[in-house]
């Protein structure tokens, strides 16, 4: 058996406990629950096959668990694993008809999501097949990792303080939505740090192959698809709670880190 075919094997495991967990308890969050667990499975399953003797992947795995283990934290202190869903899908549902949603369910959030997720580690594969050497340019990328990991640490931990800081202040509690620290420059700046990862992951399968142009990109471009229409799903709820968010929007980048433009209205002044 290789790793590959390990690893789809595991995801179609995965795939079929996501779709009928989803069916018995009819909530949908619960590829969110194991975003952060099986990419990294996948990965140690491709420097397991390599005996941990590959340095390049042994660093991959360990960068990646250090990934999930910072993403599950964040998301089990919100209540992720507490059983409530994603106060997204309920409002995608009552624009849908039963059947509709049900369609969506499977094709979208089982299996695409997991498809990504499989896809996101196939750099693993890039380096597995190209195995031998460590080089300067490793080190670079492993550095690039841990920064932007450090990076989406920062802005998780600014928005967990902001938000319990609303909590306790109550309704009348301003500004209602986060805009400083690294979300002055940035109104996602956890999604730019996200994606950045998994491009800096795909890097390592580059420099083993010794060439950028590996099918093992699609992983990175899907997530980044993924995370566009992601965002601009959850700006439409923020917008339509918070007509304030307009001008957030019109000062400040959506993803990539930017100083803020001034309003259109000073300018004009």
């Amino acid at each position: 058996m290789t790793p590959l075919v390990l690893v789809l094997i595991v995801a179609g495991v995965v795939c079929a406990f996501v779709w009928i967990t989803s069916l018995i308890t009819k909530e949908h969050s619960w590829v969110d629950r194991l975003w952060s667990i099986v990419p990294v499975v996948y990965v140690w399953i491709f420097a397991a096959f390599a005996g941990l003797a590959d340095a390049r992947l042994t660093i991959m795995a360990i960068l990646v668990t250090l990934w999930g283990a910072r993403l599950t934290f964040n998301f089990a202190r919100k209540g992720g694993y507490s059983g409530t869903e994603d106060y997204r899908w309920p409002i995608l549902r009552s624009r849908m008809k039963g059947w509709q949603f049900e369609v969506f369910n499977l094709l979208f959030i089982v299996l695409y999501q997991n498809l990504i997720l499989v896809l996101i580690a196939l750099p693993a594969l890039t380096a597995y097949e190209n195995q031998g050497g460590f080089g300067v340019l490793d080190v670079v990328v492993a550095l690039l990792f841990l920064g932007l990991l450090i990076g989406e640490t920062v802005a998780d931990q600014q928005q967990w303080v902001f938000q319990n800081a609303k909590k306790a202040g109550g309704a009348d509690f301003r500004p209602r939505f986060l805009t400083t620290g690294l979300w002055r420059f940035s109104r996602h700046p956890n999604f730019f740090f996200e994606q950045a990862q998994w491009w800096a992951l795909f890097l390592f399968g580059a420099i083993a192959a010794g060439s950028l142009l590996q099918w093992t990109v699609l992983g990175a471009v899907l997530l980044t698809i993924l995370f566009i229409g992601s965002t601009r799903f959850t700006e439409e709820i923020t917008r339509s709670k918070y007509p304030e968010y307009a001008d957030y929007q019109a000062t400040t980048s959506p993803i990539v880190p930017w100083p803020p433009r001034r309003k259109e209205s000073a300018v004009t002044a």
